[in-house]
């Protein structure tokens, strides 16, 4: 008998599927993403909640295929914006703009401000086909800067000022920030209860 588990992420982005899968290594699943399967309809983020999209994303993907689902949903909270970007995050500066033009929009809306404190949260759920799911949440603080700095990572991570170790997000080893970053603090806290979550996949799949 196959005691495999098939757990699929809602993403078709290779590297957050392998690092999820690097992370969930030595316990009985089969990790696929949404490349793995034939084209499966967008879902549409328009929760106003990071938990929101998550679950959003996580019960679709679960109902359409029939099996359990792994989503997450994360942003930029800003002080000094009233919490914006937030689930906007990935949108703010327009549907098609790219990581640079978000950044440049968030540090022109900056300008002058003194209050530079901000937050990455992320929620991961996951989610089974009947739509029940499980909830985990992390976030990381840290500074808007005024100008970015560094090369690695990717979004918002040249202008998150990361004070404990005085770099921004893309100054930073891809060790070290899934050390401390939001989505590796959620991520570690999945696979720290991850027996506790195949218990909980394996009584309320459909038989």
């Amino acid at each position: 008998m196959n005691n495999l588990i098939t757990l699929v992420i809602a993403t078709a982005n290779k590297g957050k599927t392998s690092e999820i899968r690097d992370l969930l290594k030595g316990f009985p699943i089969n990790i696929k993403n949404l490349a793995d399967f034939g084209p499966i309809p967008e879902v549409v983020e328009d929760g106003n909640t990071f938990d929101e999209n998550a679950y959003k994303k996580a019960s679709f993907t679960a109902r359409i295929l029939g099996l359990p689902a792994l989503a997450d949903d994360s942003g930029l909270l800003v002080e000094a914006l009233g919490g914006a970007p937030g689930v906007q995050s990935a949108r703010y500066a327009g549907e098609d703009a790219t990581d640079e033009q978000r950044r440049n929009k968030l540090l022109s809306e900056m300008k002058g401000k003194t209050d530079r404190r901000a937050a990455f949260e992320c929620v991961i759920s996951v989610a089974v086909p009947t739509g029940v799911a499980l909830t985990y949440e992390a976030r990381c603080e840290g500074l808007i800067t005024t100008e970015p700095a560094g090369s690695n990572g990717f979004g918002y991570d040249p202008v998150f000022y990361y004070t404990p170790l005085k770099k921004t997000f893309a100054e930073l080893t891809m060790q070290e920030k899934s050390h401390v970053s939001h989505r590796g603090k959620a991520l570690r806290e999945v696979r720290d209860e991850f027996d506790k979550v195949l218990l909980w996949i394996r009584q309320n799949m459909p038989v």
